[in-house]
């Protein structure tokens, strides 16, 4: 017998580590070999960001969805990296995000992950601001949609949950 929500078109998520505000940074993700996500602009409310740090190195880049560079991210992490570090925590528990990102730090909370990863270079060349902005309005475009139990046809692709005999 299926449970509710392998019958239904929501997706099963993981609860976070810690309540967390989406206010400030209401898209974080760990993928493509980086911590990545939106952040809300503190001064323009129709600004956000796109920041990410890349797991290993900590190149990092930050701009806007205008692919503006941002002004605070010269030479080392900007507020918006440092907001996407603590929701990070938040999101997914410092001992993961550590972990994905290979930082090596006795303590895995925000300031302690985001010190361990100073000193590190702008990312060069191509960012995947445009990539991660587009998944988060892709996110957006799934809360407007009505609450049903019929699939949605480009969600196909996912495994299914039967157990195969």
């Amino acid at each position: 017998m299926l449970s509710v929500w392998e019958r239904s078109s929501a997706a099963r998520v993981v609860p976070s580590a810690r309540p967390r505000k989406l206010a400030k940074v209401p898209f974080v993700e760990l993928a493509d070999g980086r911590l990545q996500g939106v952040v809300s602009s503190g001064s323009d409310i129709e600004r956000v960001y796109v920041s990410s740090v890349a797991a290993g190195s900590y190149a990092f880049a930050c701009s806007t969805n205008n692919n503006r560079p941002c002004g605070g991210a010269r030479g080392t992490f900007c507020n918006h990296i440092r907001a996407l570090i603590g929701e990070a925590v938040l999101q997914y528990g410092g001992e993961r995000v550590a972990r994905y990102l290979k930082v090596d730090a006795d303590d895995t909370d925000a300031g302690v992950l985001t010190g361990a990863m100073t000193g590190t270079r702008p990312a060069q060349g191509d960012s995947a601001a445009a990539q991660v902005f587009s998944r988060f309005l892709r996110h957006l475009s799934y809360l407007e949609l009505p609450v049903t139990t019929a699939p949605l046809p480009e969600m196909q692709w996912f495994p299914t949950t039967k157990a195969v005999s």
